[in-house]
């Protein structure tokens, strides 16, 4: 009985151990997020990296090899930790106020190796705060479709090798960092695109349209300047993905993923499936888009919370102060389609507004149906915001507010919402 059970033991270790190889690297690091959160720190770490050697992308590589070293220091190993952080430094991972202010790595510091591998990391530079320099970085775009052509010359099995070589390893630090969050590996990527060719064909020349669009992304940048001036501008990177977000911000700047916001109306989308259809933006809302984007970038003042309320103010609040500067909303078709349905959508709502069902609420595709649009949270966020600065005297204090909320049942009250929706039928 004890061998059997030690020989069960031992192969559900085996199991396990495959299991975690057959990963993609965000499977992979979700998992040790896990171990971390239950606080098995050792193997925590063996599993970030694990993820960082499956890791296709720089960023990708950097933050699981950090996340792994904290996780030494938390186990009390502070060799491994050192290593580890110092290499995590090596692959690029430059956050000196995160390593600084980390309570994981507190073990490490007064200890010899710490103020020697702080002196190999530099300051970051101060954020920019006017909107004439930011810059609009389109050369992965047109490295893209090197690429792509290159690969339609040759058998569909060289096609990892030719993207990889032409598209990926001379990325910008905005498109290693658009892929590390949004795109789970080359090999998916490389499959998604293969398997729209038509799509791809037709988008082409709207994917080239965006560096006529920078005269309005600068107004934008300066109309935001006007109604806060404590805004910063970062660099903006325009990527081709794989159809999984059309922007999100990092350290880099705001990044966007082009081939979601280049449909005409004569697009072809059959190939697409629907979830992937409802994702899609005319590239006539590139601008809007982009001032949405720039509002998450400032929105660090901000304080975290897990209820789905604040994650849909927290889209939302970018979507309308967006419109406020772009003059467009980035989600027209939302907006449209919840016309009339204001109070049913609100009820459906309050069910999970304290609670943390977000995934109802935003990014959910999966649950999309002609007749129940997804990212209905984008428009209850909206709604709240917009009646928010209505009701505010001082329109600058509005947006100052907005962008530092800390409790968000109390803003959702001060907005007067509610009461306002009385006013639909």
């Amino acid at each position: 009985m004890k061998y059997s059970l030690l020989l069960f033991i031992f192969l559900l270790n085996v199991t396990g151990i495959f299991a975690q190889q057959n990963l993609t690297a965000k499977q992979l690091s979700r998992n040790a997020d896990s171990l971390y959160q239950a606080k098995d720190y050792k193997t925590a770490a063996d599993i970030y990296g694990q993820a960082a050697e499956a890791a296709d992308f720089k960023s990708q590589k950097a933050s699981n090899m950090y996340n792994m070293a904290c996780c030494f220091a938390l186990a009390g190993d502070t060799a491994n930790a050192f290593r580890v952080l110092q290499t995590a430094i090596m692959e690029g991972y430059d956050n000196k106020s995160q390593i600084l202010q980390d309570d994981d790595l507190k073990s490490l510091r007064g200890l010899p190796l710490w103020e020697l591998t702080m002196a190999s990391l530099k300051d970051r530079p101060a954020p920019n705060s006017d909107p004439a320099k930011a810059k609009f970085v389109t050369e992965d775009i047109h490295r893209f479709w090197n690429a792509y052509d290159l690969a339609l010359k040759y058998p569909a099995g060289d096609a990892k090798g030719i993207f990889k070589t032409y598209y990926f390893t001379p990325a910008s630090v905005g498109m290693d960092d658009y892929m590390s969050l949004k795109v789970n590996s080359i090999d998916a990527f490389v499959t998604h695109i293969l398997s729209q060719p038509k799509f791809y064909a037709a988008i082409r020349t709207n994917t080239y349209k965006v560096d006529g669009f920078k005269k309005d992304f600068k107004k934008s940048f300066r109309a935001f300047k006007k109604i806060y001036p404590a805004a910063v501008f970062p660099d903006v990177y325009f990527v081709i993905g794989a159809l999984t977000s059309g922007g999100t911000v990092s350290e880099a700047g705001l990044l966007i993923g082009v081939n979601q916001i280049a449909q005409s109306d004569d697009t072809p989308m059959e190939e697409l499936s629907f979830s992937q259809r409802t994702r899609m933006n005319k590239i006539s809302y590139m601008p809007a888009i982009i001032a949405h984007e720039l509002i998450h970038f400032q929105q660090n003042g901000m304080k975290s919370d897990t209820t789905t309320l604040y994650y849909c103010i927290k889209e939302g609040m970018a979507d309308f102060i967006g419109e406020l500067i772009s003059g467009s909303n980035a989600n027209p078709n939302l907006y449209a389609w919840a016309k009339g349905k204001e109070k049913l959508i609100w009820q459906r709502f309050q069910v999970d507004m304290f609670e943390n069902r977000y995934a109802n609420w935003i990014a959910n595709g999966n649950q999309a149906t002609p007749d129940n649009l997804p990212d209905q949270g984008y428009w209850i966020g909206y709604q709240i915001c917009k009646a928010y600065y209505a009701q505010a005297a001082d329109k600058k204090k509005a947006i100052n507010d907005m962008l530092h909320i800390k409790d968000y049942k109390q803003f959702l009250q001060q907005s007067g919402w509610e009461k306002k929706l009385q006013d639909f039928r």
